[in-house]
């Protein structure tokens, strides 16, 4: 007959106060972060935790502290899109670099349909996270409202969609788009065109509006067409553009990615970059440099947005801030990142 195993068995409380000398009391404060203790003791304790390899219950302590030590990140987009455009790696880079320096836990959600807004409610109305990070909201199904609904601070990654008071770090989407925009006129261009986001989310109508206000009176609303932020969206609406207007003559692109689908579609056509079409992108996602040729774009730091989002919601929580961040004076006053442009070899 087999061997049966034997039980597992963890360490207890009780052996990390008796390795650091230490009642159980005073282990249970520290590893439950409630109370104070001397600094001395809590090192002690702290090094006698990794000594006899004790590992707190997780549940338990939600059920002591009201706490859960995990922060939901949601992405209101589905898992093909999340997993291949670099401005979510960027974000989430930030966010979990951060979230560790907390010692906070992340769970990644994306919510693609009714069924997923559902799961969503049930699972932050049961209490499993302490708060939410929000990114890629649209507005005509916003899903922020769910979030305040359950009681849960949340710090949105962007601009609110709506005029809703909930706090957010964004980048400077319309400022970067009047970079853009001066850009191409700088550079002589007459017939300037944009392939704009979509107008769903609040970076495709910044980075319009801001694309507007930059071009001032030469703005033509002939010549905007959208797309959806990725690779065929903006080879689709480039070549509508080009099918109405083939005399353009710059091209501000609304994100990277849809700017390096743009690109190919301008050869095709004949149309050599930047000498008869300059294009100028929006994001310096890491592709831009590999480009053909390489994009000059304005770069947004994602990943110092998604430690700002983190820093952000600690703040709304009182919880200690890993760093100190002259720019988050009490936590509830929302953040605009600045933006530069990056100049490169189209345009």
């Amino acid at each position: 007959m087999p061997r049966s195993k034997k039980a597992l068995r963890l360490p207890t409380l009780e052996e990390v106060a008796a390795q650091a000398g230490v009642s159980r009391a005073t282990v249970s404060r520290v590893v439950n972060g409630v109370g104070t203790v001397d600094p001395a003791l809590a090192e002690k304790v702290r090094a006698a935790i990794t000594q006899v390899g004790y590992s707190p219950n997780l549940a338990a302590r939600a059920l002591m502290t009201n706490r859960t030590d995990l922060v939901a990140l949601v992405a209101h987009e589905p898992d093909t899109r999340v997993f291949s455009d670099p401005f979510f790696a960027g974000i989430v880079r930030g966010v979990s670099q951060e979230l560790r320096r907390a010692k906070l836990r992340m769970v990644l959600m994306m919510i693609q349909s009714p069924e997923d807004l559902d799961q969503f409610n049930a699972y932050l109305r049961a209490g499993h996270v302490d708060g939410v990070l929000l990114i890629s909201e649209h507005g005509s199904n916003p899903i922020s409202s769910h979030a305040e609904e359950a009681g849960l601070p949340i710090v949105m990654g962007g601009r609110p969609f709506d005029s809703s008071d909930i706090t957010f770090v964004d980048n400077d989407n319309r400022g970067g788009a009047e970079l853009a925009a001066a850009r191409l006129v700088s550079l002589g261009r007459h017939r300037i065109a944009t392939i704009a986001g979509p107008l769903d989310m609040s970076a495709g109508v910044d980075r319009l509006e801001g694309f507007r206000r930059g071009l001032g009176d030469r703005f033509d609303e002939t010549l905007v067409e959208h797309g959806d932020f990725t690779l065929k969206g903006g080879a689709d609406a480039a070549r509508r553009l080009l099918d109405r207007h083939p005399d353009v003559d710059g091209i501000f692109v609304a994100s990277d990615l849809m700017a390096l689908g743009v690109l190919p579609v301008l050869r095709e056509a004949g149309l050599r970059v930047p000498e008869d079409v300059a294009v100028v992108g929006f994001d310096d996602i890491e592709l831009a440099t590999y480009a053909d040729p390489p994009l000059t774009t304005v770069r947004q730091h994602t990943r110092d947005q998604g430690r700002l989002m983190v820093r952000t919601l600690l703040a709304l929580l009182g919880r200690e801030l890993p760093t100190e961040d002259e720019r988050l004076v009490d936590g509830t006053q929302s953040l605009v990142n600045p933006v530069e442009l990056v100049v490169r070899q189209s345009g």
